[in-house]
């Protein structure tokens, strides 16, 4: 009797904050990624446009970095579901289930999805010194030095992590090169621009300014179809269209409560994304970020799930088959 009065008193506070959500408490946006890189620059962009999207709020960016973005996950899966603790994760939500084994949540259990934020192509690029010059030219130069080349990742779930694994494995040339960790994006561009690795895959976030300097060969995008309406990538075909079917990967970020979060707050918060993503200046700095704003049905909870249980199943296998685990 006792714990049902427990259980009825909690239930009852969450009703009540429902009714005057947000409140005077700040809503908290957990980064689970240090400060300064791309996720944080998002989740401040973010909720500035969402306080203005949600009357009387207040939002905040707390960075809760570590073990590859789980500990900030973690966290935010524990919290209580008042509304006032969220979480910003890009596509580690999707590969840290095959990543960790021994995972503290369960992604598609443990939260409320409110809606995708954002896309970032991926470009697959070359060291300057590689004689090929096109996509095909270049699958030909790996299947004639088959066991010479080398491919750079910035660490074990990083974005160029997860799209060189899905990259060797469409081509199955798992065994004809040889996997380089760095300690971070910055020190395996300068290695792949120094000519020491060979290719890479990366978002087009860091790979655009070198493409443009000159200083690495581009030859293809991640996504399903050409970019476009890019201005510098807009010739480079997409590896779907050169014969790698169903390829289709970008980095994206996606925005989570705590479980059990009552559905009154959900909507609040639901409708003050889809405003946020509508709004002129955060579309604007996205931009400047060469991320692409979410405006399909990505944006509704249900479609945003049912994104992520597709990028679980696409990315698990792979990860298993290559047994490049980070616990």
């Amino acid at each position: 009797m006792k714990r049902l009065l427990v259980l009825a008193a909690a239930a009852t506070a969450l009703f009540a904050n429902a009714q005057t959500y947000p409140g005077s408490k700040p809503i908290s946006i957990v980064v689970p990624f240090a400060a300064g890189g791309p996720t944080d620059r998002v989740a401040r962009d973010l909720a500035e446009a969402m306080r203005k999207a949600l009357p009387g709020s207040n939002f905040v960016v707390e960075n809760v970095n570590g073990a590859g973005g789980t500990i900030g996950a973690t966290k935010v899966a524990k919290a209580s579901p008042d509304g006032h603790t969220l979480l910003l994760f890009h596509i580690g939500m999707a590969a840290t289930p095959a990543l960790y084994r021994k995972l503290q949540y369960k992604p598609l259990e443990d939260f409320e999805y409110l809606g995708l934020v954002n896309e970032v192509p991926m470009t697959l690029i070359g060291k300057p010194q590689l004689p090929a010059n096109t996509y095909r030219d270049f699958e030909n130069y790996i299947k004639a030095n088959s066991g010479k080349l080398n491919i750079a990742h910035a660490g074990l779930g990083s974005a160029s992590h997860l799209c060189g694994l899905m990259w060797q494995s469409a081509i199955n040339a798992k065994e004809a090169m040889t996997t380089i960790p760095f300690g971070g994006t910055g020190p395996a561009m300068n290695a792949l621009v120094g000519g020491q690795v060979d290719l890479m895959c990366d978002q087009t976030t860091n790979t655009t300014g070198q493409i443009e300097a000159g200083r690495v060969k581009a030859f293809a995008v991640t996504t399903a179809k050409p970019l476009s309406k890019h201005k510098l990538l807009k010739d480079y075909p997409s590896l779907q269209e050169m014969g790698l079917k169903g390829f289709d990967l970008t980095i994206w970020h996606g925005l989570y409560a705590p479980k059990g979060t009552p559905p009154a707050i959900l909507v609040q918060l639901n409708t003050a994304l889809k405003a946020a993503l509508k709004d002129a200046d955060f579309v604007k700095k996205q931009e400047g970020l060469g991320a692409i704003v979410v405006t399909d049905k990505r944006m509704e909870p249900a479609a945003h799930k049912a994104f992520v249980a597709g990028e679980i199943a696409k990315l698990k296998p792979v990860i298993e088959a290559a047994k490049q685990f980070a616990d």
